[in-house]
């Protein structure tokens, strides 16, 4: 099955982007290009979806294996190529698991078989980019 999208040009560099599920965000250039401003710029949304990627996949493996977690944030910070094509060259992911009574292991595994198998993102950025990773853990107190 073939993943879709539609970019419509609105003026100067704002674009709507439309996926083929229906969902639509903007675009914008950076100003050196006549943007604006007014949305996130293109390699931007490659390192969030990325992020949402490995998210999912964290997040599907540790509810599977009954983790008690009540937040995930993936920060990610990305290096680029100084000459065009200005391709990503190292990303940084810092995965801030919380939860009650975590066990290290079984997130640690979670995180790796997204990054070595699960993550298509992931599998695509590092044909150009080092990708590496940290967790850390925010233990919950557990309610009485």
């Amino acid at each position: 099955m073939a993943t879709t999208a539609r970019i419509s040009w609105v003026d100067d560099a704002l674009m709507v982007a439309e996926s083929g599920s229906g969902h639509s965000v903007t675009i914008d250039g950076s100003a050196d290009v006549g943007g604006r401003d007014l949305a996130a710029r293109p390699l931007e949304l490659v390192l969030m979806g990325m992020g949402g990627c490995t998210a999912i996949d964290v997040i599907s493996m540790l509810r599977k294996q009954r983790q008690d977690i009540t937040s995930v944030v993936v920060d990610l910070e990305a290096d680029r190529a100084a000459e065009p094509p200005k391709v990503f060259t190292a990303v940084k992911l810092v995965y801030r698991v919380r939860g009650r009574k975590l066990n290290r292991a079984l997130v640690e595994r979670a995180v790796q078989l997204s990054d070595s198998k699960y993550c298509s993102a992931t599998a695509m950025i590092r044909k150009t980019a080092d990708v590496t990773h940290e967790i850390v853990f925010e233990e919950e107190p557990v309610a009485s």
